[in-house]
Order: structure tokens, then C-alpha cells, then sequence
């Protein structure tokens, strides 16, 4: 027998009982759909891609170690990256500057350091010491996790200093350095190899996340630490 014969066949009270016990069931239950579904369309795209490391936030003078620039033979990066006179460059995740100061003195003052940032004690250091050092070519950003706020096909070079595996959402932020770099500009990404949670990430990693994201990996090498640990991979757009 139908389910609607069989209820007008019940009496008045049964018939009402049955309908409000059909409420009791299908309403917590379309309810909990609904409200799945909404949740998932909300959360879904805010979940990590991957494991990450929470971004530093500790002492500035852990990046002064003045064997730094010999470790990490940072004027060899320079002239991988094609940083030179009057370049536009971005030091995303710059920390206390080192970098920042360092590539400032290269540009010279036809160039441009734009020093990201999120953390904003960071970014007055920096402003701090781009007045001490006499660097007017440094401007900072104050940058956010998923977008540097560089602004569009304004750089030459940019460089993520041991702060790709800081980075959450890696495609859609490298996407948005990809539409701030010129033709011919160059990305490049020093870290070391992790699960992402270990303050490293694997070179592999990298690679694959920056060629879905639009670009294509043009030189790798190993020369930034003599353990072989780090690695300095060179990325170019996609045309």
C-alpha cells in the first residue's frame, strides 16, 4: 500500500502522529546535509595543501650570523637571480632584513627592494634599518599569508629565503608572484628538504607546486650549504 493511502487510512491522531514523527526524523537530517554541504564549500578551500611550520616570530638576530654571507654565498645568488643595477626585486619572508640590505646595495638607487612581510615588528625593523644604512630604495610590505601585495608586473627577481615552508597555501601565493614578475624575471626559493612541518620541504615539493602554479624550473643547485641539505632551485614564468 502507498505511504499517503496508508496514512488518510489512520485515524485523525494516528494520521497527525505519523506526520509529526516524519518531521521529527527528516528535519535533523536534511538539516546536517545542509549544513555539510555549506561547511564544506566555506572550508574547503582554506584547508592546507599541505603540512606547513608556523612563521617565526622569534629574536631577528638568529639571521645576523656573520658567517651567513659565506655559507650561503648570497652575491653568487644575486647573479643567478640577473640582480643588478637598477633591478626592481622582492624579499619575501625578509625577516631582519639581511637579504633585504644585501640586494639593496646591488639595485643601487635606480632599483627597488620591496622587503615583504607579515609579521609588522619586522617591518618597522626594517624600516629602521634601511634609514640607519642610508637604503631608500627598500620599501616594505606589509604582506599577507595567501598574497605578498606586490604590486603587478613590477619585479625582476624575487627570492623566498627559508619561508617557502612557512607558506600555507602555496599555489595561489605563487601565482600572485607570478603576476608581479616582468618578462624574464626570475623566482627563486632556498630551503631545505622536510615534510613542511619541520621547518623544510622538500625540493620535489617545490617544484611540482610551482609548476601547477605556472611556472617551470630552469636551474637547481646545491652550493647554499655544503651538507646538501639546502637547495637553490631557479624558477622562470610560463609563458
Amino acid at each position: 500500500m502507498r505511504p499517503d493511502v496508508l496514512f488518510r487510512a489512520l485515524p485523525h491522531w494516528g494520521y497527525s502522529l505519523a506526520v509529526h514523527l516524519c518531521k521529527l526524523l527528516l528535519v535533523p537530517l536534511l538539516s546536517c546535509f545542509l549544513f555539510s554541504q555549506g561547511s564544506f564549500s566555506q572550508t574547503s578551500p582554506e584547508a592546507p595543501e599541505r603540512p606547513t611550520s608556523d612563521p617565526y616570530t622569534g629574536d631577528l638576530a638568529i639571521f645576523e650570523d656573520p658567517e651567513r654571507d659565506e655559507k650561503l654565498q648570497v652575491e653568487r645568488v644575486m647573479d643567478l637571480l640577473d640582480i643588478s643595477s637598477g633591478s626592481r626585486v622582492a624579499d619575501i619572508g625578509a625577516g631582519s632584513g639581511w637579504f633585504t640590505v644585501r640586494s639593496a646595495r646591488r639595485v643601487g638607487a635606480e632599483g627597488v627592494i620591496y622587503a615583504v612581510e607579515i609579521n609588522r615588528d619586522y617591518i618597522r625593523h626594517i624600516k629602521r634599518r634601511a634609514v640607519k644604512e642610508k637604503l631608500p630604495q627598500i620599501r616594505t610590505i606589509l604582506g599577507k599569508p595567501a598574497d605578498p601585495l606586490l604590486p603587478k608586473s613590477g619585479v625582476d627577481a624575487v627570492l623566498l629565503l627559508k619561508t617557502y615552508h612557512e607558506i600555507a597555501k602555496p599555489v595561489p601565493f605563487l601565482r600572485r608572484v607570478r603576476d608581479a614578475m616582468r618578462p624574464n624575471a626570475r623566482l627563486g626559493v632556498i630551503d631545505k628538504n622536510g615534510i613542511g612541518s619541520d621547518h623544510g620541504v622538500n625540493a620535489d615539493v617545490v617544484i611540482k607546486e610551482a609548476e601547477e602554479a605556472g611556472f617551470e624550473l630552469v636551474e637547481q643547485h646545491d652550493f647554499v650549504k655544503a651538507d646538501e641539505v639546502d637547495y637553490f632551485l631557479i624558477f622562470e614564468r610560463r609563458p
